[in-house]
């Protein structure tokens, strides 16, 4: 029996309605009758609130450089599902997607008879992703955490070789808890007894709790030294920096970046001065300097410069706001926002609402989604602010921008992930860019 694409997506995302449950022993039930594919790959596990993807990203391409056979998992997906699992840069076929689904699809039915649980959406990707990079014999598999870091299910990994924690800050509250010791304790549950930890410098409280967690399981703790990286030009052309005698030229723009990459330079000296894996200095910067990251403050079109960012949260908000401040300062900013309902819609609007002209307001695909009606009474308060349009249907949102352009300054899109893979592929498909 074989299964079509169309039939695994269906079956993948058919398992949403069986929630998003915290803990391991499903996904460790599944994987052992799988074969336990995991316990044959060496990781990179890669937790925190922000900068994950770009952090990852960072990583696979050094090590790609350096000739190693690298896995990434990465969630969610910006336009196609295929992006969250991919080998050296390409993402899973169609056709070995829906291969092993349907072999993933047979084991969780023989689990149901017997009257164990179903795995969630989750745990079932992250168990297709695990025979995948198996089966592809990957050398190394740059890991990312879909939510949490404790209980999420790709900590049923053994022991890594360097866990990593980015930037940490409050998302995801109802599950994670609602201080940022509670969201390090759970993030900080991806390190392990007697391996070594790469941590962004976390504000204190954040701090203290990793520091402790890494004292208890003998892990050596390295928090990256982002203070002596030095910004040298930040454009839309990319941001240069030097670090430890190495000169960057990113393709990747906003000063959050040249931190990101300090914490992969340092996984980077974990793999090589620990592990022995060999890498050099001009794979490190080859590697940085050719990471591009869809969705993360990019440029869809530069005249009128047309931007898509994944900004979510306060956090991720105060990232776009640097950037927008160190490489927009002084020019018309209009945001094309859409937001979820149990995010804090006012941390975020009050720290970027001060810097944007006009707002066009739509609705995120997505159940937990505020209604264009709602976001734009949110948005009452910033007498400043022109609010243009307002309109829950994502298409008409960008038809309105489209049909604008050319007077609105610097076209931004954010707010939302599952708002801004529509935009970027109705963008594709009607505006040609």
């Amino acid at each position: 029996m074989k299964m079509t694409i169309d039939e695994a997506m269906s079956f993948i995302h058919g398992t949403y309605k069986f929630g998003s449950k915290l803990g391991l022993e499903n996904i460790k039930t599944l994987l052992e009758r799988l074969g336990n594919p995991q316990e044959n790959l060496k990781f990179v596990h890669v937790a925190g609130t922000n900068g994950k993807g770009s952090t990852s990203s960072f990583i696979a391409n050094v090590l790609m450089k350096a000739g190693y056979k690298t896995g990434l998992y990465t969630s969610p997906y910006i336009e196609v599902f295929n992006e969250r699992m991919r080998i050296d840069g390409v993402y899973i076929s169609d056709q070995e997607l829906a291969e092993i689904t349907l072999a993933v699809k047979n084991e969780i039915e023989k689990m149901v008879s017997e009257g164990l649980n179903h795995p969630t959406e989750f745990e079932v990707v992250t168990a297709i992703a695990m025979i995948y990079f198996n089966r592809n014999h990957c050398e190394i598999v740059v890991l990312e955490v879909g939510m949490g870091g404790r209980l999420d299910a790709t900590n049923a990994i053994d022991l890594p070789l360097v866990s990593v924690i980015t930037p940490l800050a409050l998302d995801h509250t109802e599950f994670l808890g609602d201080t940022i010791e509670k969201i390090a304790y759970e993030k900080g549950g991806i390190i392990k007894s007697d391996g070594i930890t790469v941590s962004y410098p976390q504000e204190s409280g954040a701090m203290e709790v990793i520091k402790n967690l890494c004292e208890e399981r003998s892990n050596r703790l390295v928090v990256a030294p982002i203070e002596k990286a030095r910004l040298l030009d930040d454009s839309i052309d990319g941001l240069s920096f030097e670090y430890e005698e190495m000169a960057f030229k990113l393709k990747l723009f906003a000063p959050y970046q040249m931190y990101n990459a300090v914490v992969a330079i340092e996984v980077i000296k974990i793999l090589t001065e620990v592990h022995g894996y060999s890498i050099s200095k001009s794979q490190v910067i080859e590697g940085l300097n050719e990471t591009l990251w869809m969705g993360r403050l990019e440029i869809l079109r530069r005249a009128p410069l047309t931007i898509i960012d994944g900004a979510h949260n306060p956090h991720g908000i105060n990232g776009l706001k640097a950037a927008v401040e160190s490489v927009f300062k002084g020019q018309k900013i209009t945001a094309v926002l859409g937001i979820l309902e149990d995010k804090d819609i006012e941390g975020m609007l009050d720290a970027i609402c001060p810097l944007i002209t006009n707002v066009v307001v739509t609705k995120p695909f997505n159940p937990r989604a505020l209604t264009a009606e709602k976001l734009a009474e949110r948005l009452k308060k910033y007498e400043h602010l022109n609010l243009l349009y307002a309109d829950d249907e994502i298409e008409n949102a960008v038809a309105y921008a489209e049909a604008h352009k050319e007077e609105l300054g610097v076209i931004i899109y954010f707010g939302s992930l599952y708002m801004i893979g529509e935009v970027r592929k109705i963008l594709k498909d009607n505006y040609g860019l």
